[in-house]
């Protein structure tokens, strides 16, 4: 690899950090950098050296919410121990499930997600703990820890969005409590398709390494600003986030055919 490659990948590692600190979403800029720096890299690949840069940086960002903000361990705890056999299910599953199959459907679940964003303003901008019930609870142990966490083994961009929103809609989390929950379950989604992807061999170690270091200062950075700049600042990322992975998957949809 040459090193204007290298250099793009690790800018895109520190920028994907931030988005995912802030929000999640990293994959967005990671994935496409990792294909297109590195021609015939097999997706799975590149899927795990994504997950090895991603682990560092999201584990980051989860320590850095833990130090600064409250984190409800009840919530956050047992969805990121699910999630970490979810994500290596998703991860040995990646190969035989192919993207069309499933690109509709998230597209449609993203448009949706914009448009309840936009259509409910006060949504994760202020806390309602009234919604924290114990079967709400238990819904969204199961929608992160399993749904989403499958669906990061699976290909995996857009989680760290799809698990905050699960925290602020179900359980009334505002938006940096729910960015703090959704990172903690992000670093176990990350870690068992890690795994699985190692194992298999599709792991490029000494790249992703590199990626990491730079993936752990956009995190700490994109972190350190969600908690300076409140709930307003996460809201406006987010739908920044989901309006680009909705024009990304529809250009893969109907365009890069």
């Amino acid at each position: 690899m040459d090193a204007v490659s290298l250099s793009t990948l690790l800018a895109a590692a520190a920028m994907a950090g931030w988005v995912d600190a802030v929000v999640g979403g990293g994959g967005l800029l990671l994935l496409p950098a990792l294909l297109v720096a590195a021609p015939g890299l097999p997706v799975a690949t590149a899927l795990g050296t994504n997950k090895l840069a991603a682990i560092f940086g999201t584990s980051t960002a989860a320590v850095t919410y833990a130090r600064r903000t409250k984190v409800d361990w009840r919530v956050a705890g047992p969805a990121a121990g699910l999630a970490v056999f979810s994500a290596g299910v998703g991860a040995a599953l990646a190969g035989a499930v192919p993207a069309s199959a499933y690109r509709p459907v998230v597209l449609v679940v993203l448009v949706a997600v914009a448009v309840f964003v936009l259509a409910r303003p006060r949504l994760g901008v202020v806390g309602v703990p009234a919604k924290r019930t114990p079967v709400r609870v238990a819904v969204v142990i199961a929608v992160a820890g399993v749904g989403i966490a499958l669906y990061d083994g699976l290909i995996g961009p857009g989680t760290g969005t799809f698990l905050v929103l699960a925290f602020t809609a179900l359980v009334g989390a505002d938006f940096v409590h729910g960015s703090a929950m959704a990172k903690v379950v992000n670093a176990g989604t990350n870690l068992g398709a890690l795994v699985v992807f190692g194992v298999t061999g599709h792991v490029w170690w000494l790249l992703g390494a590199g990626m990491a270091v730079c993936n752990i200062a956009g995190a700490v950075l994109g972190a350190r600003m969600a908690l300076r700049r409140g709930s307003g600042f996460v809201r406006v990322v987010l739908l920044v986030v989901v309006v680009a992975l909705v024009a990304k998957l529809g250009h893969d949809q109907w365009v890069a055919r």
